[in-house]
């Protein structure tokens, strides 16, 4: 029998994660990224260190790994997960973190709806500092595979333009990045986010790949290291919000290229339409989108 999901679960909230920030979590973060901004590994800075805006999607895979003890509560069945692929992203930054930072993050079912391939499933993640202060909130989208949505859907399950045509607007800048064949397991390393598909070519051929793929945060979070060193001065703090679609495959041992669109000015704040593309060229990384503010 195929398996189905209702949208009744939208709204369900999953038991709170509390959670100490440390300067070795920041700095592992920005090794599996290969980024040297001294604001993630320079602690002479009279400033300290800060943690890079991505280290937020590893914070709450620790709920999503252990998905039955958070959501238990929910009643959410969490069978139609062994379907799921990482589709959709969406983190407003309302500060960067820092070392020694107390959070607790509480999930939220946003949306269930329906999709051509199955079901675009988004959970809502706050994270709120001691004062209760909201630090960030990422929504993230899955996309359950040959599950089907049992009525017509429920939530906002996020708007993401569509990316620019290169022809009729060529990108303000581009920049190729080799993906390295160990570049997984640094991610898996050093973000601590383990799932055996980047990393187990047994697994990942069991279910149908030709080998290991690299993880979608890391290839969004190389595309936001480049805009945050090319559009925000190195400056991690100028980065306020990042949307995209999840959409080909990226292999280790292959080039991305990124593109960034010219930047479009609202108030004191930039927003940049940009994608990534794989070595076939294929849009990796699509319909994405980065908020800067100015100094």
């Amino acid at each position: 029998m195929p398996l189905t999901l209702s949208s009744e679960y939208v709204g369900r909230e999953s038991r709170p994660l509390r959670l100490t920030v440390t300067a070795r979590q920041i700095m592992n973060y920005a090794f599996a990224v290969d980024d040297p901004n001294p604001w993630y590994l320079d602690d002479t800075r009279p400033e300290g260190i800060v943690a890079p805006p991505m280290l937020a999607t590893a914070l709450t895979w620790k709920i999503s790994e252990n998905f039955t003890h958070y959501w238990d509560s929910a009643g959410f069945p969490a069978e139609v997960l062994a379907r799921q692929v990482h589709y959709s992203e969406h983190i407003q930054w309302h500060r960067c973190m820092v070392p020694g930072d107390e959070l607790e993050i509480t999930g939220r079912v946003q949306a269930i709806v329906p999709h051509r391939a199955g079901t675009h499933l988004v959970m809502e993640y706050t994270a709120r500092d001691r004062d209760r202060n909201v630090v960030f909130v990422e929504s993230i989208g899955g996309l359950l595979r040959g599950v089907r949505c049992a009525d017509e859907g429920r939530g906002d399950a996020g708007i993401f333009p569509e990316t620019p045509d290169p022809a009729a607007t060529p990108p303000a800048w581009e920049r190729a990045c080799y993906i390295d064949p160990w570049a997984p397991f640094r991610y898996d390393a050093g973000a601590d986010i383990h799932f055996p598909i980047h990393t187990s070519p047994a697994f990942a051929r069991s279910v149908g790949l030709p080998g290991i793929i690299y993880h979608g945060a890391a290839t969004l979070s190389i595309a936001l290291r480049e805009l945050v060193n090319r559009e925000a001065g190195g400056d991690p703090r100028r980065l306020k919000s990042a949307a995209c679609l999840f959409t080909a495959m990226v292999r280790p041992a292959s080039l991305i290229t990124i593109q960034a669109f010219p930047g479009v000015q609202s108030g004191a704040s930039v927003s940049f339409g940009f994608a990534v593309l794989n070595q076939q060229q294929k849009q990796a990384v699509s319909r994405a989108s980065a908020v800067i503010a100015g100094i």
